[in-house]
């Protein structure tokens, strides 16, 4: 059985990375980004919105041309996790329905929760360490391996 997670972090960063690496090159319209992420234009939208919600992005009614706030090096992935309308941002959850009377099923949420919560702390201490345009110079320089004639686009991401 495969667990359901959510791509909504992963998304979010790419919606960020486009926007920072294409904003000046054609209007940035949600059906244009969606079609970058392959998702419908509609979760582009709730994406961008949650993002101008934590003031990673400022957009103008009726102007498809969304920008960052911030320069992508002033932008953590914690920020942006952060920036998640998500109920619950833990990393990883505790199934809370087990058997209670199970000596497994009634005791594995405590013996989970610390080693969860440890988990949660180490991975978002990485996460204030690494900033969107860590992010963006991987996707140019990946983007340049595979085609070279992106490198005009990209030349302001490479590592010089």
């Amino acid at each position: 059985m495969i667990m359901k997670y959510s791509m909504r972090f992963s998304d979010t960063i790419h919606v960020l990375a486009y926007i920072a690496i294409l904003h000046d090159t054609a209007p940035l319209t949600s059906q244009a980004i969606a079609a970058s992420v392959e998702t419908n234009p509609s979760n582009i939208r709730r994406i961008m919105a949650s993002l101008k919600k934590a003031g990673l992005i400022k957009t103008t009614v009726g102007k498809p041309q969304p920008a960052l706030t911030r320069a992508p090096e002033q932008i953590s992935l914690l920020d942006i996790f952060n920036s998640l309308d998500e109920a619950d941002t833990n990393l990883i959850q505790v199934d809370p329905k087990t058997n209670p009377d199970c000596v497994v099923g009634g005791n594995i949420q405590d013996a989970l929760n610390a080693q969860y919560a440890h988990f949660q702390k180490v991975v978002q201490d990485e996460m204030a360490k690494t900033t969107l345009a860590d992010v963006i110079q991987d996707i140019a320089t990946n983007e340049v391996k595979k085609r070279p004639e992106s490198q005009g686009l990209l030349a302001n991401y490479l590592k010089s």
